[in-house]
């Protein structure tokens, strides 16, 4: 959307959960937007229901959310018709508004990019701490209390990062960040996305191939797919079925594009390992067997921004509002036609 007063301070409010504010804006980056914006409102809004907003929302040309941020209903969005930019301070934009809404004119910016390299940091450190076998090895190191007693030389046997395979699956913001990561080590990397050609792959650094190819060749498999009605327990039976003996499923995407209950009898056997740092349920019940599984590594959604990292996605949607307020193009704003293959 072009801009009708380039460096104009547009009329700004931010609305992310009171909890979370010191997240999102860590150190003096609140003051930072004040830079670039002239906020109606000198501190974040927990809910534009809120009495304070009654009088500003009708002036409302930026919405800065987060979060924690409420869901913007047809009726929020018909109080605010001045409104241009939604800047959203975290990753998908699909829990705040509808493809539709989007169509009323106003421009949606995000910071899934900044998002994406830890997610994909977090994947590669599993990747290479898989192929060495450092858990095991950490496992029976604890229990001997010896390491001339461990360290076998048949313990050593398919051990190590050289020329093993790892499978990609989507060439998303996060699996791109993967391939990236990938491209230093010495190893053989497949990748299957429906959307890339055979030289975009191999621009990328890697194979493009078919899903049952990948999985039956790939030592660790690695899912960076949005959540969509096709890709929904799109990991079942047959793909399970299909993986190599001993082969591990990293999952940092969604935990429902995983049938948990057809995965099951292939971890509890022993044939395939799994890092899991989404599920679905999520959290798992307390009762789920997935928690009791040694070749199962459950963390809580921790692979995205935490802490420091968040600082990253913050800077990137205040450079993103002081680009709107100059009249330029923005960088990492969705548009409508990409709502389908978008996490």
């Amino acid at each position: 959307m072009a801009q009708k007063e380039a460096g104009k301070m547009l009329k700004t409010l931010v609305q992310v959960n009171s909890s979370v504010f010191g997240v999102h804006f860590p150190g003096n980056s609140f003051a930072n937007l004040q830079k670039s914006a002239n906020l109606l409102h000198a501190a974040p809004v927990s809910t534009l229901t809120d009495p304070v907003c009654a009088s500003v929302l009708s002036e409302v040309e930026v919405l800065v959310t987060g979060w924690g941020s409420e869901r913007l209903t047809d009726e929020l969005l018909s109080q605010m018709p001045k409104l241009r930019l939604v800047a959203h301070l975290a990753g998908t934009v699909k829990n705040l508004l509808t493809q539709e809404q989007m169509a009323r004119g106003f421009v949606v910016t995000q910071a899934a990019e900044a998002n994406a390299l830890p997610v994909a940091e977090f994947t590669l450190g599993a990747i290479l701490w898989h192929n060495k076998s450092v858990l095991t090895w950490e496992k029976l190191y604890r229990e001997k209390r010896s390491a001339m007693s461990v360290r076998r030389e048949a313990l050593y046997a398919g051990v190590g990062n050289r020329d093993k395979v790892v499978g990609v699956i989507g060439a998303s913001r996060v699996g791109r960040q993967v391939l990236r990561l990938l491209r230093q080590h010495r190893l053989t990397v497949l990748l299957q996305d429906p959307f890339l050609t055979t030289a975009e792959a191999k621009a990328l650094g890697a194979d493009l191939v078919s899903q049952d190819e990948l999985l039956s060749r790939s030592d660790v498999v690695s899912l960076h797919q949005p959540l969509l009605a096709t890709t929904r327990k799109s990991f079942s039976e047959a793909q399970f079925a299909q993986m190599r003996e001993g082969a591990l499923l990293i999952n940092t995407a969604r935990g429902a594009i995983i049938d948990h209950d057809a995965f099951l009898p292939h971890l509890q056997s022993g044939r395939l390992n799994a890092i899991l740092d989404v599920t679905d349920p999520e959290p798992l019940p307390d009762e789920s067997p997935y928690w009791d599984l040694p070749n199962v590594m459950l963390t809580p959604h921790i692979a995205g921004s935490l802490g420091h990292e968040v600082l990253d996605m913050t800077e990137m949607v205040l450079e993103e509002i002081a680009r709107f307020s100059r009249g330029e193009q923005l960088r990492y704003a969705i548009s409508p036609d990409e709502w389908d293959r978008v996490a």
